[in-house]
């Protein structure tokens, strides 16, 4: 993941006239990942290692101060460690640390299986993620552990290339920039998540960044200072019985909105194109500022089941759909489809000229609220099962109505379906 502070701002304005804008979350001047796709560094020939494990090792403390340098790389077989500390101090930069896990104070590549249970894991340096998974076939399981990373782009699970992730009760802190506490990059993988705690606390570091499949369950998650969770391309992320917050307080990179979940795409390479999917089984998600839902530059699919959702008092937005600073002027809109079953809804939903929205209302959900209250934008398509209701809460403007116009509320505004007021 390319990190855009280094940019000036005059280059970065410069890339966003003309280029149509690349990154935006981790790393990229957002949140943290990486991504198997165009451009960037290939993998280094080789790695060096403070201890290149092969086997079931016996020792208890590991450590390295060198930049650069691996304090564990394990690249072949199937190694279990438990009961470990590993310290981790130096610098890296770049696409090697992000993207191959150079730096990290435990890489596993190479379709290597490591199982971690009981170690406490140290990062104090730039680039120096915690436990790295690299590459097809590589499987790492760290149960009853905590991660701590302290510098810039440090994640503390960190996901490339194809390989997998298995995390069980670990607890994690990132205090660093761009430095997720789930964090994924160029390649993405398969990371499953089950109890824990994941928590970041630097600028343009979500709880969770995704270009891979992520899959979260009876855990908290916490951003204090970014999204909660951001997706980029055609990834995904899925939470059960999760209770998620973030805090957008500064935004960071070519980001123009404050929100509590992205799902955008880049077009720097480092994800995957096609459609993305957000998906939220029970739980809560608390928003500290902005809209709870921004979608741009992609096609989306949101599934909310079940939540409890606190809303930022700065905001009356539930869903921004709209252009941004990423793609190609006129065609990097949002394009949403949002499906909530027995689901309480609040906020406006705003949906520009490029973009659109199919909400699909199931299952007794209540959603109150206006959409593009300022008149018609985009292509919007309320449909409303027999069970489930609208309260407006302002005038508003859709193209299409599917379900009986008696379940919804006027509250003493009109909608307007395709320019013709509904009595």
């Amino acid at each position: 993941m390319k990190n855009w502070k280094k940019y000036v701002a005059g280059a970065l304005f410069l890339c966003l006239v003309l280029c149509g804008a690349s990154a935006l979350a981790e790393g990229k001047g957002t949140p943290g990942k990486p991504g198997g796709g165009n451009g960037g560094s290939s993998a280094p020939s080789a790695y060096t290692a403070a201890y290149e494990i092969a086997d079931s090792a016996t020792a208890t403390s590991y450590a390295s101060a060198a930049d650069g340098e691996n304090v564990i790389w394990i690249h072949e077989g199937d190694v279990a460690l438990s009961d470990i500390t590993v310290e981790k101090t130096g610098d890296s930069s770049g696409d090697s640390a992000d993207f191959y896990g150079i730096n990290a104070a435990v890489l596993v590549s190479d379709g290597a299986t490591v199982t971690i249970d009981g170690a406490e894991i140290i990062t104090d340096g730039a680039h120096a993620n915690g436990v790295f998974s690299y590459g097809t076939d590589t499987v790492v399981n760290v149960a009853n552990s905590t991660i701590t990373t302290t510098g810039n782009n440090s994640g503390g699970l960190m996901t490339t290339g194809g390989g997998t992730m298995h995390a069980e009760n670990v607890t994690v802190n990132t205090s660093g920039n761009s430095s997720a506490a789930i964090r994924s990059d160029r390649g993405g993988g398969t990371v499953t998540v089950e109890g824990g705690s994941y928590t970041s606390q630097g600028v343009g570091s979500p709880a969770i960044y995704s270009t891979a499949e992520i899959t979260v369950s009876d855990a908290e998650i916490t951003a204090t200072t970014s999204e909660a969770v951001v997706i980029e391309g055609g990834n995904s992320v899925t939470l059960n019985n999760v209770a998620a917050t973030g805090n957008n307080a500064q935004k960071n990179g070519q980001s123009t909105v404050k929100t509590n979940v992205l799902i955008y795409q880049s077009m720097s390479g480092d994800a995957a194109g096609g459609s993305s999917v957000f998906t939220m089984n029970g739980g809560s998600m608390t928003a500290g500022t902005g809209a709870m839902f921004h979608v741009t530059n992609v096609t989306t699919t949101i599934n909310l089941t079940g939540i409890a959702f606190t809303y930022a008092a700065d905001s009356d937005v539930f869903l921004d759909a709209a252009a941004d600073a990423w793609g190609s002027s006129g065609k990097n809109g949002g394009q949403v489809t949002l499906n909530a079953a027995a689901q309480e809804l609040v906020g406006n939903m705003l949906v520009d000229d490029v973009s659109s929205l199919s909400l699909n209302l199931t299952e007794g959900s209540m959603y109150t609220g206006a959409i593009n209250p300022e008149g018609a934008a985009g292509t919007v398509t309320v449909t409303l099962d027999a069970t489930s209701t609208w309260t407006l809460t302002g005038d508003s403007y859709i193209d299409a109505l599917n379900g009986d116009s008696a379940n919804v509320n006027m509250n003493g505004y009109t909608l307007y379906v395709g320019g013709i007021a509904v009595s």
